[in-house]
């Protein structure tokens, strides 16, 4: 079956014209012509795409969300409806709250100046706390031993406060009776004073030494970061007042500085007329 077909292809083939054949081939060849030019086009928008930086891939998205924000309003508007009272019915009252809480702290935060070393290491304390993840799964588990209550009671209750049917024992005076060894050393560890003879003795967890590890190079990154040197700047003379003007006698030093060298050159030496 395929030879017939085959054979009636060459035949038809040999029974062309020259004129059919001038008009397959520039059929053929419009073809490869519109093939190259999707190629080269599929080509140009890959190496754009592999151009893109993180910061343009920021703009554009924060182009899009304005877009939406744009065309959500005007729709609103053509029906009549109010568009910031649309927008709070997606807000429970939870995260409103937390909301309000997150701007209060953000306006007490608001004073950036430096006013004295204890304002600024009071500041710096407030961020570190943010960072603070604490494990309340252990922290409950070593409260439990100094309370003398059933295992897993307050992590099962989801609270640092025991409930009446955890306690195991009592003390008529309201506090807990610290009986056994065990439960006196762990009161001593939990509830730390000046007196406290224990030192040196935590063994912490690699969870613990990884959160550290990781806030003080994030701290080292930071500060390197804030460093006031520019990268860009050519060690040299300072002949400018502020960035603005190194700028521009960057821009002069570009057109004037092969005319102007010599004299320069003369007057640090002392011998210009």
């Amino acid at each position: 079956m395929s030879s017939d077909s085959g054979e009636e292809k060459t035949a038809e083939e040999g029974t062309m014209t020259l004129d059919e054949r001038k008009a397959k081939m520039e059929q053929l060849r419009a073809k490869m012509r519109s093939t190259t030019k999707a190629n080269r086009a599929s080509l140009i928008e890959e190496s754009s795409k592999a151009k893109m930086t993180a910061r343009d891939t920021a703009r554009l998205e924060r182009q899009r969300k304005l877009a939406e924000v744009l065309r959500t309003q005007a729709e609103a508007e053509d029906r009549g409806e109010d568009v910031e009272r649309q927008k709070n019915w997606e807000w429970t009252i939870e995260e409103n709250d937390n909301w309000e809480k997150k701007k209060a702290r953000k306006a007490r935060r608001a004073d950036y100046e430096f006013h004295d070393d204890v304002h600024a290491a009071r500041r710096r304390y407030k961020k570190d706390l943010d960072l603070i993840k604490p494990d309340l799964v252990a922290y409950n588990r070593q409260k439990e031993a100094v309370l003398g209550l059933a295992p897993g009671s307050l992590s099962k209750s989801g609270s640092s406060t025991p409930s009446s049917s955890a306690l195991t024992t009592f003390d008529p005076s309201g506090g807990q009776v610290v009986s056994s060894p065990e439960q006196r050393m762990a009161a001593e560890s939990f509830y730390r004073d000046a007196n406290t003879l224990l030192y040196a003795d935590n063994k912490p967890t690699e969870d613990a030494i990884d959160r550290v590890v990781g806030k003080i190079n994030r701290d080292i990154d930071k500060k390197g970061k804030f460093s006031r040197k520019r990268l860009n700047e050519d060690e040299g003379d300072i002949t400018y007042i502020n960035e603005r003007n190194r700028v521009f006698n960057k821009k002069i030093a570009r057109y004037y500085d092969k005319y102007t060298s010599e004299i320069r050159a003369s007057f640090e030496r002392g011998t210009a007329l």
